[in-house]
């Protein structure tokens, strides 16, 4: 779908208004068209999380969650479940609400899969990072994880330079920030919220340095 690949790349403003419509056109039908309705609906968790809409997006994650129980000895719908999931673990870091987070993403990373993984994997270290708890973060985000979609570009790396700067290792989370910022202008459309949250982070990171002297003040010695 489209809108899918709109809010994979940090454009779900952009198609708000279209999944909203989906969503009212498809809402009451059953078999695979519910499937449909509630893929949708993930859709629209990712892109209010992306707007900063982190409470509309808990809001209609915990709904989809309710349908999913509904249909789980119908159809199997783990994989949507999961990815309403990971929106779900985004919308609750969104909010500061950095243990509860960290519970949904550890609960559920053992019957993930696959790109799943990466996902739920990026959520848990953001949240610890949330709680302070940097040198388990970076632990958690140097284990060895299947990749990613390219929509999870540079959140890792994000993590990582977080939690490296956090414990006192300034030139590696430039390193660390710096490449995360590289993957997600290589892969990511020029409006993804991310590529900004890279770039504010590395200049947070560089600003610990005393700013370089002028060429004045290094010509008078």
């Amino acid at each position: 779908m489209a809108t899918a690949a709109a809010c994979a790349h940090g454009r779900g403003a952009q198609v708000l208004a279209e999944l909203e419509s989906l969503t009212a056109e498809l809402n009451g039908m059953v078999g695979p068209g519910r499937e449909l309705l509630l893929m949708v609906r993930s859709n629209h968790m990712m892109a209010l999380n992306q707007e900063g809409r982190h409470e509309e997006a808990e809001a209609e994650g915990l709904e989809v969650l309710r349908d999913l129980t509904r249909l789980k000895h119908l159809v199997p719908v783990w994989g949507i479940e999961l990815c309403v999931l990971d929106n779900l673990v985004d919308a609750l870091c969104g909010q500061a609400r950095y243990e509860e987070a960290e519970a949904i993403a550890r609960g559920n990373l053992p019957r993930a899969e696959g790109s799943t993984v990466a996902a739920l994997h990026c959520g848990l270290v953001r949240s610890l990072n949330g709680q302070g708890r940097y040198r388990e973060a970076l632990t958690e985000a140097r284990r060895l994880t299947p990749p990613g979609y390219r929509s999870q570009s540079g959140s890792l790396g994000m993590g990582t330079a977080v939690a490296l700067h956090a414990l006192g290792h300034r030139s590696e989370a430039e390193a660390a920030a710096r490449e995360a910022l590289a993957d997600c202008e290589r892969s990511l459309h020029p409006d993804h919220p991310r590529i900004r949250e890279a770039r504010m982070l590395l200049t947070r990171i560089t600003a610990d340095d005393p700013p370089a002297p002028t060429a004045e003040e290094t010509a008078r010695g």
